[in-house]
């Protein structure tokens, strides 16, 4: 496989961080938020990849496929994530927090994204610390959606370096 500057792969913007330092310390926060232990990072993970696929984002996709492999997760659950409420290899607490991150990124014509219903079965899986984590989890997400879509940063590439100069 070739790397992004082999191939001349450049993102649509320059790194944010010049421009914008306080990004740093949110991110920051953000981050360790999510790691704050209260839920498996594999579920991060996974709520994430899905919310990069509902997105259509090939940033988040790679990037969390990626994490999920580091983690040694198998091809088939990363594959399925996709395919997730069919699939028998995920836990009811994952199933939840992929449901949670579908409903939150996906208009709901009928009624409320997330309805009394779906956060009974979230609070059944999650205390509130880590019903809280997952909503952070979500948020992380959403506070980068902007940056994926709109700057385009090089899929693959670590932080910092994904960034046109």
């Amino acid at each position: 496989m070739s790397t992004p500057v082999a191939t001349g792969l450049r993102s649509r913007m320059p790194n944010p961080l010049p421009f914008v330092p306080e990004l740093a310390v949110v991110g920051e926060g953000l981050h360790k938020v999510i790691k704050n232990g209260s839920i498996p990072q594999v579920t991060v993970h996974l709520l994430q990849l899905r919310a990069g696929q509902v997105l259509g984002s090939t940033y988040f996709t790679i990037r969390e496929t990626g994490n999920l492999r580091q983690a040694g997760e198998s091809e088939e659950r990363i594959t399925a994530v996709a395919t997730w409420r069919d699939a028998t290899c995920f836990t009811e607490a994952e199933r939840v927090a992929l449901e949670l991150v579908e409903a939150v990124l996906t208009p709901n014509p009928s009624g409320e994204r997330v309805p009394d219903e779906l956060y009974a079965k979230a609070s059944a899986h999650y205390d509130d610390k880590a019903l809280w984590t997952l909503i952070m989890a979500i948020a992380h997400i959403g506070f980068f959606t902007p940056v994926a879509l709109i700057a385009k940063p090089i899929p693959g590439m670590p932080p910092g370096q994904n960034y046109s100069e």
